[in-house]
């Protein structure tokens, strides 16, 4: 049993860095749709360079906003079965700790 204190602190990184990486989707995701008064999506906009760089960062940010909300969405209105929707939190899940420890990074960058 000497290793479980090393454990415990290793996935309460984890689910640190998920939970980041959710408020950081969930963030960007509302500040989308509050500027463009539609919700965010996958869909790229290729008119300009700068709209190509902003809306492929916009979808790699916000991509488990996306996951989740579209999740919900299918499983209240579609009646998608339960699988769908532990399948789409498990993705998005892995997405948030992806992206969560990009910007914890980021963050712990400038701060240094």
């Amino acid at each position: 049993m000497k290793g479980t204190p090393m454990i415990a602190g290793e996935l309460l990184v984890v689910g640190y860095a998920i939970a980041t990486g959710f408020v950081a989707a969930g963030m960007l995701g509302s500040f989308y749709q509050l500027l463009t008064r539609r919700p965010p999506s996958f869909v790229l906009s290729v008119d300009t360079w700068w709209t190509i760089i902003s809306s492929t960062v916009m979808c790699a940010f916000a991509g488990p906003f996306i996951i989740m909300r579209n999740a919900l969405r299918g499983r209240r209105i579609e009646h998608r079965p339960l699988g769908w929707l532990a399948a789409s939190t498990a993705i998005a899940a892995g997405w948030s700790l992806c992206s969560g420890i990009v910007v914890l990074e980021m963050t712990l960058s400038v701060v240094s």
